[in-house]
């Protein structure tokens, strides 16, 4: 129940979870991601976006979420130490798989989207070339919900490769089932599972 709920909350405030269009090294972490979170929030709430069928609006709904997080980074963090059992071929299959899974699952919950509003706090620093974005989504009923993104600056860009929920972190969340699959399969396991999740949608 917990892991539905962190999966809802994710995918209207996270906004999914992945490479950030290019933009000035000016932009700090803080305003890349307050640009492209205030993107989806005024399609989502746009009429002519409510008025299209499902398909088109999921349609674009990846296309955005596309933008904001760095699936290549993500997915390393995810598996972690585990990263190194797969040859190059899996790596590569586990990244596009894995950004599957996510995109289906954030932009069918996005659907739900009811006017939330995400209020941005501040930026830190974690090391150099790495900072943390801190917010909190208000509900209608005004309670506040604490969202932090994680991002790594690559040169040009910054990319969103872990959001914090409520003290949850979507990397550790799925480094710890990937962990137990792998504690027992092999890396093929993995992604037999992740071909199954993202087959049924």
């Amino acid at each position: 129940m917990r892991l539905k709920r962190f999966h809802l909350i994710a995918a209207v405030l996270v906004l999914g979870l992945f490479v950030l269009p290019l933009q000035a090294l000016a932009a700090s972490a803080k305003e890349t991601v307050e640009v492209q979170v205030n993107k989806v929030l005024t399609t989502l709430a746009e009429s002519a976006f409510k008025d299209q069928s499902r398909d088109v609006k999921i349609a674009k709904i990846r296309s955005i979420v596309n933008e904001i997080f760095d699936y290549t980074e993500l997915s390393k963090r995810t598996l972690g130490r585990e990263w190194t059992k797969f040859n190059d071929t899996q790596q590569a299959e586990f990244i596009k798989l894995f950004s599957d899974l996510l995109e289906k699952t954030y932009a069918d919950r996005l659907l739900s989207y009811s006017n939330e509003k995400v209020v941005f706090d501040k930026e830190n620093m974690l090391r150099e070339g790495q900072a943390e974005v801190t917010s909190n989504i208000i509900t209608g009923d005004g309670k506040k919900i604490p969202l932090d993104y994680r991002l790594i600056n690559k040169g040009t860009t910054w990319g969103v490769y872990d959001v914090i929920i409520e003290g949850i972190s979507l990397v550790k969340n799925y480094r710890d089932q990937f962990r137990d699959i792998l504690a027992k399969d092999s890396p093929e396991e993995v992604l037999k599972m992740l071909r199954d999740k993202v087959a049924k949608g």
